[in-house]
């Protein structure tokens, strides 16, 4: 005959149900983890476009530049559609309940759609666009240096406490649009190799950039929008569409350089203000 000794058997009965009630509550998801997954979803589909509609043609010999033109545009729009979830999902986050995982979706998720999504868009720009296989080699180096740009700037981002509404370094969202858009103007291939190093190079700086949030988030919303629109006049031939494409990266890899420009001249003009004031109050100390 087994005995059970009641005391036992009560302290032991409520430590399993809050066991049970505690394990679902750390591993739900909340609506702000929704919209992050469903930015990993969009850096997953512009790689499946990218091989696709791009790459396959191009190694298989039948490409006629129209498929192509539509697979590249809308993995360029999904890395867009990405960043709007990345957008909604912190404004998100801060107005509702936020999961315990939040944090390391989020990061899993950039590092898909603004890591391995523009990384891949550089390789396969390297093999459809290069024509010696010493460029391809090249390009295959390009991708890395910025796919690993966006690991050193996500795990620097989870480490590091900066004060409020400012980031350190480029935003990878931004860094990944921006090197899309250089791969885009089709320019030549040395200027777009420096180019993409250096936004890598910006990811991973100490250039701080504004958060986007109030008019800055409508603003870039705004942007994403008018983005996606000349995108799509591009992949469907409108007039004048390869105009509006053009326009539009020239655009973002002008603001990719112009940010840090107003940034450093900034803290310049800050430091010497700063120093200009320590002086004046040294002065005024030595006056009797």
């Amino acid at each position: 005959m087994t005995v059970v000794d009641p005391e036992t058997q009560a302290g032991w009965a409520p430590e399993t149900d809050e066991d049970e009630d505690d394990m679902p509550l750390s591993t739900r998801l909340s609506i702000a983890d929704t919209l992050t997954l469903g930015n990993a979803i969009c850096g997953f589909m512009a790689v499946y476009f990218t091989t696709t509609g791009v790459l396959i043609p191009h190694l298989t010999g039948t490409d006629d530049g129209g498929m192509a033109r539509h697979s590249a545009a809308m993995a360029v729009i999904l890395m867009l559609l990405a960043s709007v979830f990345d957008l909604f999902d912190g404004l998100v986050a801060r107005k509702l309940r936020a999961s315990a995982m939040g944090a390391e979706l989020d990061n899993l998720s950039d590092l898909i759609s603004f890591g391995l999504a523009p990384a891949y868009f550089v390789v396969t720009w390297g093999m459809v666009a290069s024509g010696t296989d010493a460029n391809q080699r090249v390009s295959v180096v390009a991708a890395v240096v910025v796919l690993l740009a966006v690991v050193l700037r996500l795990a620097r981002f989870s480490c590091v406490t900066l004060r409020d509404g400012i980031f350190q370094g480029m935003p990878s969202p931004f860094g990944a649009l921006t090197v899309v858009a250089i791969v885009l103007l089709e320019l030549p291939f040395l200027p777009t190799l420096l180019a993409i190093i250096g936004v890598a190079w910006l990811m991973v700086s100490r250039v701080e950039y504004p958060k986007p949030r109030g008019r800055l988030a409508v603003a870039m919303l705004s942007w994403i929008v008018l983005s996606m629109g000349m995108l799509a006049a591009w992949a469907l031939d409108a007039p004048g569409g390869q105009l509006l494409l053009q326009t539009g990266c020239s655009l973002q890899v002008v603001l990719g350089a112009m940010i840090p420009l107003f940034a450093t001249a900034r803290r310049v003009n800050t430091f010497r203000d700063n120093r200009r004031e320590s002086r004046a109050e040294s002065r005024a100390a030595q006056l009797p």
